[in-house]
């Protein structure tokens, strides 16, 4: 599980790397000061579960960063630092839902300890399996979903591995016989459906824009991904066989497997 320490000051960092050292072994901490750019762009390539960030710092403030890094990782849960006398009431109600609570400096190695098992208790990981059949389970239960397409559309996103997907894209693999207009009635009902499914198991995990699609591979394991990433060339099973539009990835996938 990955956490970041976000605080301009050197105090606040160093009691972190004291305490993290004892508090778990299973808890990576990353540490930085006040650059968003880099927490942002870190926060992008991994799969963080929380962020302890100081509420008010020179170059950047806590909340500004906090609607940042929500908007890389909805699921991210947020931990705020402050010497204030800031409270949970003074916060935007649009990050409320995704703070677990405010650390008053001096804070505790019980403070801490608290708000890492509050992370590690509402932490969500989506397993997705595209070999052999396409498998989605949330929290050790099968993802819910409400209609064939919209499970389809679900897996085309998966693919994309985090890269925008246009309307056109998905009529064209989805719905390659159909009208267009009946298709775009299509592909309307499954996005609606998906954005649904996603919000009734509160698993925020797709960037829902106007005819463009993408997936938030945050806190997402999936055998494809791990196969892209060379860490698993033992998968067996055909690759998404339900789905013509895979097809045209066989080759690709088959490379992946044997490449050394």
């Amino acid at each position: 599980m990955k956490i970041i320490v976000v605080d301009d000051e050197s105090s606040a960092l160093h009691f972190f790397l004291d305490e993290a050292l004892q508090a778990d072994d299973e808890v990576d901490f990353h540490y930085f000061k006040d650059d968003s750019k880099t927490i942002v762009s870190y926060v992008k390539g991994n799969e963080v579960s929380g962020a302890f960030l100081d509420v008010r710092m020179p170059r950047i403030d806590g909340i500004s960063l906090a609607r940042e890094l929500l908007e890389v990782n909805p699921n991210m849960h947020i931990v705020f630092l402050t010497g204030t006398s800031t409270t949970m009431e003074d916060l935007p109600e649009d990050i409320r839902p995704h703070v677990l609570g405010i650390a008053y400096k001096p804070f505790t190695r019980r403070d801490l300890l608290k708000f890492i098992e509050a992370i590690r208790e509402r932490r969500s990981v989506m397993e997705v399996r595209c070999f052999g059949s396409f498998d989605c389970f949330i929290r050790g239960e099968p993802v819910p979903f409400t209609s064939s397409k919209s499970r389809e559309l679900f897996a085309f996103l998966i693919v994309a591995n985090g890269v925008n997907v246009t309307m056109e894209q998905v009529i064209t693999a989805l719905w390659p016989d159909k009208d267009i207009d009946k298709a775009k009635i299509l592909y309307r009902d499954a996005v609606w459906r998906l954005r649904s499914t996603l919000e009734e198991i509160h698993f925020p995990c797709v960037n829902f824009r106007r005819a463009l699609l993408s997936v938030n591979t945050a806190n997402i394991h999936c055998d494809y991904y791990e196969l892209v990433r060379g860490k698993n060339k033992n998968i067996v099973g055909p690759f998404l066989p339900s789905y013509e539009w895979s097809l045209e990835l066989e080759d690709d996938v088959e490379q992946l497997r044997h490449f050394k």
